[in-house]
């Protein structure tokens, strides 16, 4: 299963060569991009707070920039999950998707601004606060969903779907990110194709593509929506990924359940929409659609039975005005206007 190294740990010195450079700094400053500090560290790519200035307007925009260099990628990461995520990220556009700034390249860097989520990511906030309320749990889910639904309706999978790739905006709305992995679902004739590539974090994973069987990948993505709702409102892990032969038993065994702690105050419709997406027959499972109509997911407010338990001490409590009908999104730049020394790529190739 191809993994990337987590963000967190120690640097090593093959890393700090990842940072960008003087003359790369001083050559995005002059087009209003203002590289602070790093925030995320992977295998061939870091991650920087930036800011952008427009001279048209004195307002910085806060942004988070991915500095990837292609030297240090392995060749098949390179030539084929690379391409397609900046194909992808320079095609989408949707409120509950991390927003692209603009993708700049120079020599083997290159440098990908996007939108900065002043809250993190959902598995931070979830290590912090604990369980999340059920009705938040369901706000952050439906958004997540749309913002799924809007990918699927393109025939792009996300494949790595998990906490950490979930963001949390200024206003604490739900924002999609990371797709290193993501790919079209279709052939170059149009007709659906199965996944045999078996990438992300084998904790979220779908069953079929634990035991390494071609799969249909947005049914795979549902599965890792269904982990993420499941840890949510338990503020654990459904299943122990420490050894996959376990994992993949307990998965086809539906051996999981709610947390003693969360069992009577979960509703009985999140329970019930849990144990559907969490199906490890293909046939059985929720498609993103159902799980969309799904009566948990449609009801705006929470019956009486219900009612979410006090949250843990020093709980963040969500502010009002986080809904899934916030507009964060900005026209995007995508593209600007760059001088030969550091140029956009203006035509990235399509991997297969």
């Amino acid at each position: 299963m191809h993994k990337r190294k987590s963000s967190s740990g120690n640097m090593t010195s093959s890393s700090k060569k990842l940072s960008p450079r003087d003359s790369e700094v001083n050559a995005l400053e002059q087009r209003g991009y203002l590289i602070g500090k790093k925030i995320g560290q992977g295998s061939y790519a870091t991650v920087h707070i930036a800011d952008y200035v427009d001279k048209a307007s004195p307002k910085k925009m806060r942004l988070a920039c991915k500095i990837f260099d292609k030297d240090k990628a392995p060749r098949d990461f390179l030539n084929k999950f690379f391409p397609r995520e900046l194909e992808i990220l320079t095609k989408i556009e949707n409120p509950h998707i991390i927003q692209v700034h603009s993708i700049l390249q120079r020599g083997s860097r290159v440098f990908i601004f996007m939108r900065y989520a002043d809250n993190g990511d959902l598995l931070d906030f979830v290590k912090k606060n604990g369980v999340v309320p059920e009705s938040n749990a369901k706000m952050w889910f439906r958004q997540m969903a749309s913002g799924l639904q809007y990918l699927h309706s393109n025939n792009i999978a996300h494949r790595d779907l998990k906490c950490e790739n979930i963001l949390l905006s200024r206003r604490y709305n739900v924002k999609l990110a990371d797709f290193g992995f993501a790919r079209y679902c279709c052939d170059a004739d149009g007709r659906r194709a199965l996944s045999q590539t078996y990438c992300g974090s084998a904790a979220y994973a779908a069953p079929e593509v634990v035991s390494g069987i071609p799969y249909n990948p947005k049914l795979a993505d549902v599965w890792s929506l269904g982990i993420i709702l499941y840890i949510m409102l338990n503020a654990s892990m459904p299943f122990d990924d420490s050894n996959l032969k376990k994992l993949l038993k307990d998965q086809m065994t539906r051996n999981w359940v709610f947390r003693s702690r969360v069992r009577e105050t979960t509703s009985t419709a999140a329970k019930s929409i849990v144990r559907h997406i969490l199906e490890p027959d293909i046939t059985l499972r929720l498609t993103l659609d159902r799980v969309i109509s799904h009566e948990w997911v449609r009801m705006r407010k929470e019956k009486s039975a219900s009612t979410v338990s006090r949250p843990p001490p020093g709980h963040q409590t969500l502010p009002t005005n986080a809904h899934s009908n916030a507009m964060e999104l900005e026209t995007p730049t995508r593209y600007a206007t760059m001088k030969p020394d550091l140029h956009i790529s203006q035509k990235i190739e399509a991997a297969s």
